[in-house]
């Protein structure tokens, strides 16, 4: 599509009620730009969704989010903290129900038909923080910079440190909190009045008025809700996505109240779900669970109906817009290096093996491109934003080179950092959506590209932390002499000993250990208790690793470890009571003479299993890192006094493995 029929496209979800067919929406893009209008019917499936902006009803017609979400009732729990002062502070409160172009300070919240007023609330950026997490915690800062062009300048003055105050826009509840008596439990019934605008109604519900009955109905079609949206989804392109996903899974219990607000339902209710780590981002995830990697580029902005252009540097693992390609072309006339080879080196890197034809069709395509943006080229409307765009060039030429270099590198993929390629591909896209807006014959306001530089900065910083923690597991390996083991005659499989790694789901606490290949998965079991200090309090379970399929099956614990290698099972999925989930990787591994179940590496101090899961384990260890005097002290007792997140004993370890296992040599 053009961009004038990508924009046609979101102005008609903008304002579609009712459920819509493919002709109609079709006919409305086509009424704005016909431009290549026979494959367009094609082209807007594929952008609506494999971008998962509406839900699909049938193979002809699809629901809008406005369809759906402007006619469901949701909740909001003010905090104390909001009773206290007489605010309510919308940040997060409204995904999925509001617009996701519409910012929250621009919402508009009413009480019984009259607009309620706004007001300003000063404080440092961190006590507002969680009232934006649930957008992801990553982006929580942007929208606080974005509330108000004093915030943007504060944060922009100095990227590496946060201002020491900033002021939100919030709604002055002081009148409706008197006159209702509003106290804390008590919860607002938010109607949405006009989801493309951000509009709100409120209504206040009393603490007791709901039973808890009526609430756990809606807590299973919750759970229901977000567990179906990760089996069928994956982890989206972001939380709101996520969050949207599972209404619509959730079923007609989960549009309807009594409910529970989404912050009480994942930081309070559930221990099935959980906000995890995602590359450089955050997603809401199965609890003690990691989400899937991924083995190269992921092409989180690739358009789902690539021009020819687009699809040759799509099969080659750069998964860009054709503006990505013309910003570069535009890059080149600024540098005044307008060799056509050179443009393509800089678009794709030596690693990339670009094929004799695909690379004559490119070199055609820029040589074309680069003659007519000659003609139109302004160095005076330039001069601001070539340097930003260069440095944009540069780093997402360095991305796409060090993805293709470990992709086809030596390094056996499971050494490589969690979320590797995930990561560079979140780098890869906010990079490539920057050189789309640097692609413009127009000056860009000074604040805008100050905030654009930082953010490359912001993107810079990322990518260095990559590449030194890649650069440190390529050495680790390369000393270790460790590959995973294959499937059939392995040499390790042949030998006596490999190595197997654990790790806690949900944190990063890991053990990597030496271990007989005549060994049963029930003496993995005894290990792993051994290596986490755990007493097998609850009943275990192995499954075959890489999997989030409910109906997975299990393993037998007398199987051998030598047997589960021929097989090609290379990771294992240990359960642990209904809370704990650890991964074992198998490794192979060059035996010494006299070899022995030994602990080889490891980090972090694994917690008490009594804790019951990882989610309640990391908030006890953010109230270890920065909660109130009572909030350590209370987490401390379930932990022990002398418990260090940080500490491991390999000595200890070790000594606790000889006594139980003196026997193994």
């Amino acid at each position: 599509m053009t961009p004038n029929q990508e924009e046609a496209l979101y102005n008609f979800l903008e304002n579609a009620i009712k459920p819509f067919t493919l002709e109609e929406v079709t006919g409305y893009v086509r009424m704005q730009d016909s431009m290549w209008a026979k494959n367009l019917p094609q082209e807007i499936v594929a952008h609506i969704d494999s971008r998962k902006i509406a839900f699909r009803l049938d193979n002809r017609n699809w629901l809008s989010r406005r369809g759906f979400f402007e006619n469901i009732p949701f909740v909001i729990s003010p905090s104390r903290l909001e009773l206290i002062n007489g605010i309510l502070i919308p940040g997060h409160r409204c995904i999925p129900f509001a617009n996701p172009a519409v910012m929250p300070h621009d919402y508009e919240f009413f009480w019984q038909n009259k607009k309620i007023p706004k007001t300003t609330s000063e404080g440092h950026p961190a006590d507002f923080y969680p009232y934006y997490s649930m957008f992801g915690e990553e982006f929580a800062p942007q929208y606080i910079a974005r509330d108000n062009i004093e915030n943007e300048s504060a944060f922009n003055f100095d990227p590496y440190e946060e201002p020491h105050e900033v002021s939100i826009n919030t709604f002055d509840m002081r009148s409706i909190f008197r006159e209702t008596a509003f106290i804390p439990g008590d919860r607002f019934v938010v109607h949405s009045r006009d989801w493309k605008e951000g509009h709100f109604d409120l209504e206040k519900v009393n603490k007791d008025q709901w039973s808890q009955e009526d609430l756990l109905s809606w807590f299973e079609a919750a759970q229901k809700g977000f567990e179906d949206s990760f089996s069928k989804l994956g982890p989206g392109i972001c939380t709101e996505e996520q969050t949207a996903f599972a209404y619509w899974y959730g079923g007609k219990r989960m549009c309807e109240i009594p409910a529970y607000s989404l912050e009480e339902f994942i930081h309070e209710k559930t221990d099935l779900i959980e906000m995890v780590p995602y590359g450089i981002e955050t997603r809401f995830w199965y609890a003690g669970k990691d989400i899937p990697d991924s083995n190269g580029l992921i092409g989180i902005n690739a358009p789902p109906d690539r021009t020819f252009i687009e699809d040759v540097l799509f099969k080659v693992n750069i998964p860009v817009s054709e503006y990505v390609v013309l910003s570069y072309i535009r890059d080149a006339i600024y540098r005044k290096e307008i060799d056509v080879e050179k443009i393509i080196d800089n678009i794709v890197p030596s690693t990339v093996q670009l094929g004799k034809s695909d690379r004559e069709i490119f070199a055609g395509y820029i040589a074309e491109a680069l003659e007519e943006k000659t003609v139109k080229f302004s160095l005076s409307f330039d001069n601001s934003i070539g340097p930003v765009r260069q440095r944009a060039g540069e780093l997402h030429k360095a991305v796409v080179d060090l993805a293709a270099r470990l992709k086809k590198g030596e390094l056996d993929p499971s050494w490589l950092p969690r979320h590797t390629f995930i990561s560079l591909s979140q780098i890869q896209g906010y990079t490539a959506n920057l050189l789309e807006d640097l692609d413009s014959d127009s000056a860009l306001p000074d604040s805008e590209i100050e905030a654009m530089e930082n953010s490359i900065d912001t993107m810079i910083d990322a990518f260095d932390e990559q590449k030194d923690i890649i650069n440190e597991a390529m050495n680790n390996f390369r000393r270790s002499n460790m590959t995973v083991i294959r499937k059939g005659k392995d040499s390790s499989l042949e030998k006596n000993w490999l190595t197997v790694q654990i790790s806690i789901g949900g944190t990063d606490i890991w053990r990597r250990v030496v271990i007989p290949v005549n060994w049963i998965l029930e003496d993995l079991h005894r290990l792993i208790q051994v290596c986490l200090n755990w007493k097998n309090e609850y009943r275990h379970r192995f499954f075959a690793g890489k999997s989030v399929n409910i109906d997975k099956k299990e393993l037998d614990n007398k199987l051998k470890i030598r047997e589960i290698g021929d097989q090609g099972i290379v990771e294992l999925e240990y359960e642990y009571g209904s809370k704990w989930t650890i991964k074992a990787i198998l490794f192979s591994h060059q035996a010494g003479k006299d070899e022995t179940v030994r602990c080889v590496a490891g980090e972090g101090a694994a917690p008490p299993e009594s804790i019951n899961g990882n989610v309640r384990f990391n908030k006890i260890l953010r109230a270890l890192n920065g909660g109130s005097a009572s909030e350590r002290q209370a987490a401390l007792l379930e932990v022990g006094k002398d418990f260090d997140p940080m500490h491991f004993d390999i000595g200890k370890c070790n000594r606790d493995l000889a006594a139980a296992f003196k026997a193994v040599k």
